[in-house]
């Protein structure tokens, strides 16, 4: 499944079979997105000719679905040949990850076993938490979705960034540190008589969380977050 590799991983982004020196035709079947990667719509098998001919005869979601639309191919085979011609963009996409990956370990959060992609999580462990963190930063810019429970364990409840080749060195620090600092006043002590912060429980009260949920500055930190109009996308 290259749903997230083609585009991404190997060198010049050919996938997992150039990442790990394995000759393509060693696997019978190759599944992929030009959704994602590619910015274009639809899905593709890659197989030797036998293969594809048996399936396109004998595949259910083939023979009683619509195929690709001929402007989505086209955008999806533009996206390879501009892969193919502008290689830089694939270092700077690799480059672009490791910086974002460093800077958020050397912040002490949790990236799990993020290494190599440019899909890099942050680990909470408190849904609620990242629900606040996700609607701070994107009060300031950043643009970031939670990933919650029931879709992952309470215990591995995250921010999940997707890094582009498109983003600036700037942007990805200013991301971490935006990050940073939401953390430390989201989870930061309350007054007495206001209970715990949101590693506790999530209220109004408590957290300076506004009637539709979002997180509020507030308390000493209050306004100190810089809106830098950048922004690090997840969807």
């Amino acid at each position: 499944d290259e749903a997230h590799s083609i585009g991404v991983m190997g060198p010049t982004g050919r996938g997992m079979s150039e990442l790990q020196s394995i000759d393509p035709k060693r696997v019978d079947l190759w599944m992929g997105t030009i959704s994602k990667a590619l910015g274009s719509c639809g899905g593709y098998i890659a197989a030797t000719k036998e293969i594809i001919q048996y399936l396109k005869y004998t595949t259910p979601g083939f023979v009683f679905s619509g195929g690709v639309s001929p402007a989505n191919t086209g955008a999806g085979l533009a996206a390879l040949e501009l892969l193919e011609s502008q290689p830089e963009r694939i270092e700077k996409l690799h480059a672009n990850s490791r910086l974002f990956l460093e800077l958020s370990q050397e912040a002490g959060f949790n990236t799990g076993d993020a290494g190599q992609t440019a899909i890099v999580p942050i680990i909470l462990g408190n849904s609620m938490l990242a629900l606040a963190l996700s609607n701070a930063l994107y009060e300031h810019g950043v643009n970031v979705q939670p990933i919650l429970h029931p879709a992952v364990e309470e215990e591995k409840a995250r921010l999940r960034f997707f890094i582009t080749s498109d983003h600036t060195e700037q942007q990805i620090r200013d991301t971490v540190a935006l990050l940073a600092e939401a953390h430390a006043e989201a989870t930061a002590p309350r007054e007495t008589g206001h209970g715990p912060g949101i590693n506790g429980s999530l209220s109004s009260e408590t957290n300076g969380s506004g009637p539709d949920g979002q997180l509020s500055p507030t308390g000493p930190h209050s306004g100190s977050f810089r809106k830098t109009g950048n922004r690090v996308s997840s969807s």
